[in-house]
């Protein structure tokens, strides 16, 4: 294991929290998975026609896109369970708060990006944290973006009920901020962004049984020796017409 130098975390528990999150990612696809909802060959003809990439490239696309939305979700694992790693009071609870310090009477909802509340959410996570003011009236509430549209730590105003809401202890922060005020580093989570691609390799390097699983190519190429004829057979077999094509040349 490299050094990577972050000051803030340990190289072994980065390393193992990065190891944790690619786990939970969907990492291989199939044939039968590729086809669970009938792939559109005609769109696949229009993608790579259009965009001058070869039918393998459209192929690999739509592998990536479909994998890619089982996997949504492990990136917001991945943003919030680094803060275990910080003691000194943080804590992922199971329920509740994102992440919470009960020492520094600090509670935090996280979410990705800055546009993913409608106003309905953002309205129950505001109410949220008035009660807990009520509850607890040393607390600080926060609302955390990761991709925010700029640096900031400022009071959140919100319409509630037809009402301008602010209050100066219900907040929102980018995730830089944030990674300040756990961490006592202004820079810590540019340092992370900046190591991250290189703990991801060792990460994949080291461990071979978490790389990507692909066998859509190849079982496609089984049916049909053409891989477009193969797409166009596997979703219109039954069609007039396609019967006349045999599976495989």
């Amino acid at each position: 294991m490299r050094n990577y130098n972050l000051g803030f975390i340990s190289n072994q528990d980065i390393y193992d929290h990065v190891k944790a999150t690619v786990k939970s990612y969907r990492r291989e696809i199939t044939l039968s998975q590729f086809n669970e909802n009938i792939v559109d060959p005609i769109k696949l003809t229009f993608d790579s026609k259009v965009y001058g990439k070869s039918i393998k490239e459209a192929i690999s696309n739509e592998c990536f896109r479909q994998i890619d939305k089982s996997n949504s979700n492990k990136i917001g694992y991945f943003h919030q369970n680094i803060f275990k790693y910080a003691n000194n009071g943080w804590i992922v609870p199971k329920q509740g708060f994102d992440v919470e310090n009960n020492t520094l009477h600090i509670y935090v909802e996280l979410k990705n990006k800055h546009n993913t509340m409608n106003s309905a959410s953002s309205q129950k996570t505001y109410m949220k944290m008035q009660s807990k003011l009520l509850d607890d009236d040393q607390a600080t509430c926060y609302l955390v973006e990761v991709i925010s549209k700029k640096s900031k730590d400022e009071t959140w105003k919100i319409t509630l009920d037809k009402q301008s809401k602010a209050h100066n202890k219900i907040r929102r922060m980018s995730i830089d901020k944030f990674y300040a005020l756990v961490f006592n580093d202004p820079t810590a989570f540019y340092k992370l962004c900046i190591q991250l691609p290189y703990i991801i390799e060792d990460v994949i390097t080291e461990n071979s049984e978490l790389a990507l699983s692909n066998s859509v190519y190849e079982e496609l190429t089984a049916e049909h020796a053409d891989l477009l004829t193969s797409l166009y057979l596997l979703a219109f077999s039954t069609y007039e017409g396609f019967e006349t094509t045999t599976k495989r040349q």
